[in-house]
């Protein structure tokens, strides 16, 4: 029997997952790493990651909750395009994708917990239920073109097709859920 356009497309991708896996995990403590620094010791670029904060919260201002989806989604979509397709470099964007969002949360975790208490957080949730595994998915496909780069029997055309596949088929999603979830709840909460 043979099996529909989706079906194939999303076999293939879960086969590329299970190849991924370690690098996935890697991005994934990486990432952990990050925050409970960041979370524990804010004291790093604070002035920086303020301005920066300052910047984002002035886009967001007067946007209507499509804009914000819009926004949203394809901010996402671009830093996890790149995340991936960056790895080409040795796998070091990825890393470095992961080391500064990893922390970047943490520190403005910390910060949110200050100003409004532990229970303010079950408000983030959601924002990062989706996000987070495709930015990390993103970053562990990332780290997979780049580090196979250093393997004998690299195959960069197969790491690229499939990584670019499972972009489609499992990242943008992910994405487009996030940036709807997320625009809806910053434009009804603020």
């Amino acid at each position: 029997m043979k099996k529909g356009f989706f079906e194939t497309n999303y076999l293939k991708c879960w086969k590329f997952l299970g190849e991924c896996r370690w690098h996935i995990v890697f991005a994934l403590a990486t990432f952990a790493l990050l925050f409970v620094i960041g979370f524990i010791f804010p004291i790093f670029f604070r002035e920086e990651i303020f301005d920066f904060i300052a910047k984002i919260t002035a886009m967001i201002e007067g946007k209507t909750v499509l804009e914000l989806v819009g926004m949203i989604f394809f901010n996402n979509l671009r830093a996890s395009f790149f995340a991936m397709v960056l790895g080409i470099g040795f796998g070091i964007f990825p890393l470095m994708v992961g080391i500064v969002n990893g922390y970047l949360l943490g520190f403005v975790a910390r910060e949110v917990v200050a100003r409004g208490g532990i229970l303010i957080m079950w408000r983030l949730f959601p924002h990062g239920i989706f996000e987070l595994p495709a930015i990390l998915f993103s970053i562990g496909v990332g780290l997979k073109i780049g580090t196979d780069l250093f393997r004998k029997n690299n195959n960069l055309k197969y790491n690229f097709k499939e990584g670019l596949r499972f972009f489609v088929f499992v990242i943008f999603p992910l994405l487009l859920v996030a940036g709807i979830v997320e625009g809806i709840l910053i434009g009804l909460i603020g």
